[in-house]
Parts: structure tokens; sequence; C-alpha cells
């Protein structure tokens, strides 16, 4: 269930936001996903943090791309304090100058494999991209990619879009993996698009979908998909296998930056540190529903469990998202033109 906060994003990302130096606010730009819950692990840290500094934090929420893509079009009238956004997109900001190289508080508790080396970026929130399912119609997940290319799944399925959507770009790139190339995942996606409902900028929407039937499956992500659980009780997460017979799965984090030229940078730097600090990331596991990336933070909760029990049998491989980003332009031109069918 989306808190008063996530109302407050959705108004504020159809109006301008004021520019102007203000000591008492902080503008957060964010992928969604960390919101879902009740309570969620945003909106319980964004009133820790106003109680704690007396800044109050204006939160614009959109898919992956939308923000980084709004920071870009802000860059001559710079809004935004802090981002937090998936790969690539992240990637993309850093390489467009949108972000601000900042050493948080407790940056040396983060491994060097999730953080940027020029300090640009930081993992803030371990994820995984996976598909969900509807447990009333279906009585197993499909167990493989061929699977799911089944006419049963027709306009019964639906994934978010590459290039706008970071789980949907995750499905593609974890397409190119499982069926060993570029040319063979495209391929899979070509067939897919039969069953396919149709585009979607948003990855969160389909799980409501896949809770009332309306769709079987879809794509979608550990943090969010076990967040919204609650409120959507008929869908379970899954990981198909490749052709190899491998389930495989890569780390998709949630980063967050501090923005190059924000409004109030200092206020920016403040909730950088306080959404990176041990106290914030001890909830992440329980309340988010996620992993958290601090080496000193060590969860033993049942979230935490089941989490870690999800991915039991899942190889982890790890993509290289520097190759991603140059390649990323070409690789969506290439999927758009495989599912048109040209």
């Amino acid at each position: 269930m989306k808190t008063k906060f996530a109302l407050a994003a959705i108004l504020l990302a159809a109006t301008a936001l004021p520019a102007l130096a203000d000591e008492g606010v902080v503008t957060l730009y964010s992928a969604d996903g960390l919101h879902d819950g009740d309570p969620s692990w945003y909106g319980d840290q964004f009133a820790a943090f106003t109680e704690k500094t007396g800044i109050k934090i204006q939160f614009v929420e959109a898919g992956s791309s939308g923000v980084v893509d709004r920071l870009a079009k802000e860059k001559s009238n710079t809004q935004a304090d802090v981002l937090v956004t998936l790969p690539p997109f992240m990637q993309k900001a850093a390489a467009d100058g949108l972000l601000a190289a900042y050493t948080p508080d407790g940056a040396d508790k983060i491994d060097a494999r999730d953080k940027d080396a020029d300090g640009r970026y930081y993992a803030m929130v371990n994820n995984y991209p996976n598909f969900i399912y509807n447990t009333e119609v279906l009585k197993e997940a499909p167990a493989t990619y061929e699977d799911l290319l089944d006419p049963k799944f027709k306009q019964k399925l639906q994934y978010s879009t590459p290039g706008q959507a970071g789980d949907g770009t995750a499905m593609m790139l974890q397409a190119f993996h499982a069926f060993g190339s570029k040319e063979k995942g495209l391929d899979f996606l070509k067939k897919l698009q039969a069953n396919n409902l149709g585009p979607s900028a948003s990855t969160g929407k389909l799980t409501a979908l896949v809770n009332k039937g309306e769709l079987y499956v879809a794509n979608g992500d550990m943090q969010m998909n076990t967040a919204q659980s609650t409120d959507n009780p008929n869908i379970k997460i899954f990981f198909p296998a490749g052709p190899d017979g491998k389930k495989t799965a890569f780390a998709l984090p949630y980063y967050i930056a501090l923005v190059n030229g924000g409004p109030n940078t200092e206020n920016g730097k403040k909730l950088v540190d306080f959404l990176l600090s041990a106290d914030a990331q001890k909830d992440i596991s329980s309340v988010a529903k996620g992993f958290p990336v601090r080496t000193d933070v060590k969860p033993d909760d049942d979230n935490f469990k089941n989490l870690n029990a999800m991915l039991e049998g899942v190889e982890i491989w790890s993509p290289d998202w520097a190759k991603v980003l140059d390649s990323l332009k070409d690789d969506v031109a290439a999927y758009n033109q495989a599912i048109s069918g040209n």
C-alpha cells in the first residue's frame, strides 16, 4: 500500500519544483519500489530523517530511466539534490555529468564492487530481478523460459519495457545471459512477443494485475515484489531456467548519489549519509524486504532468511555495467526491431 509520501511524489512529479536553495528542504528523485509496503522503508526513514534534522524531503518517484531523464532535462536548472535509481541508469547519470563525487559517512563499510571508483554513487539496497506468477491460476511456476512461450500465456504475460524500466532492462540482459548470446536472447524475446500484453513503463503496477489474475506472469524484482506481497497475496516469485537448465540472476542494486549542482547540496549529503547509516541499513531486510549493503550490518530476521531461501539454487552472475551502458542504446534498438518483426 502506498503511503502519503508516494501520493506527494505523484503530485510533485506533475509540477516543477522550485530550484531555490532552502535550508529546510532536500529533494530526492527515486526509482519506484522502496515506498512499497506498509510500513515502507522510505516512509520510516523519511520520518526519522526529518525528526533528526528538521529537514523536509520533497520526493519524486518514477521509473528508473524516468528519474534520470528528468534530471538530465533539468540540467540547466537542477532541482534534485539526491538520486536513487537502478543500473545502468545510475551509470548513465554519472557518464552524463549529473552526479557529484562525495564520500559519505560509512563508505568504508561498503565493498568496492558496490560503489563507484570515483565516488559518484553507492549501492544502498541490494536486489535481484525475478518473475512473479499468480498462484491461484497456475499450480506451479513456469520451470523454464521456454515454458513462457506456451499459448496459454497469450495476453496473460507482461513485462516492463527495456530501456525505460530498470527491471525491464534487467530482463533483457537476463535473456541475453540465459540464452548465451544477445542474438539468441533477442530471438527468445521475439517469440515471447506473441504472448506479451504490451509495453509497460512501470514494473510495479504489474503486480496488482498478476494478483487479480488479469495477468498470469510478469517480471519484477525481489525487493519490490516481496514488499508488495502483503497487499497482493496471490503472487509468488520464481526464477525460470535457461536452455542449460540453470536458474540465474544478477545483483540489481538501488544506487544512491549526490546530484551535481543541486539547490540544497549540504542537505543532500545529510540524506545520503542517513540512508547509508547502519541504523537505516539494519531495517532494509525487515522493512524494505531487500539486502543491506553495509558489511557491518548482519541481519537475522525472517525476511532476510526468506530472501536467501528464494535464491537457493540460483546462480548469481555479474554484468559489466560499463559495457552494458556502452551498448544499451544499440541493444534497445535491436530489441525494438526484434519484437516489431522487422
